[in-house]
């Protein structure tokens, strides 16, 4: 049998790091798992083609641009008010508030800064704005379940779960 390649409708599992500018932003030495060409991919599609045609073991590392990442800051996701108009709970810096409009549409909201009597929210991700560098090693590819290509992601994969 020849060794699997990173393609459409494979389950392609892996580790990662992601930097930035000043250093360290996100490690993740726990496998995760995704189904490589699904239009539903939680992948970027530039990392998703560094890893196209790629074997187990191989690692890859991708440089995102803000657009090409989590997007630019939207001024539209940032709220300040006083401190006083806010709920006790919420007044530290990294307490969330999830905040609907009328679509019944979310947004996480993040306390990022107090002071001067005023409380700062921003719902952007937290890596918005920013130029990243991912560093992805692939550990696994296997063939996608159909039911895993009807859905378009990946199933529970007990195996890769600690025991």
């Amino acid at each position: 049998m020849s060794e699997q390649r990173v393609e459409k409708d494979k389950v392609v599992t892996l580790t990662y790091t992601i930097r930035d500018e000043s250093g360290l932003c996100e490690k993740s030495d726990y496998p995760v798992s995704y189904l490589h060409g699904s239009p539903d991919s939680p992948m970027f599609p530039k990392i998703e083609q560094a890893l196209e045609g790629r074997t187990v073991g191989d690692e890859v590392e991708v440089t995102l641009s803000p657009e090409e990442g989590f997007g630019q800051p939207d001024p539209a996701k940032t709220f300040s008010d006083r401190i006083a108009n806010v709920p006790p709970r919420y007044r530290e810096v990294g307490a969330q508030a999830v905040f609907h409009n009328d679509l019944g549409e979310s947004l996480t909201m993040t306390v990022v800064r107090i002071e001067d009597g005023m409380i700062h929210l921003d719902g952007n991700h937290p890596l918005a704005g920013k130029t990243l560098t991912y560093t992805v090693r692939i550990l696994a590819i296997r063939d996608a379940t159909p039911m895993e290509m009807a859905q378009g992601q990946v199933a529970e994969d007990r195996s890769l779960l600690p025991h």
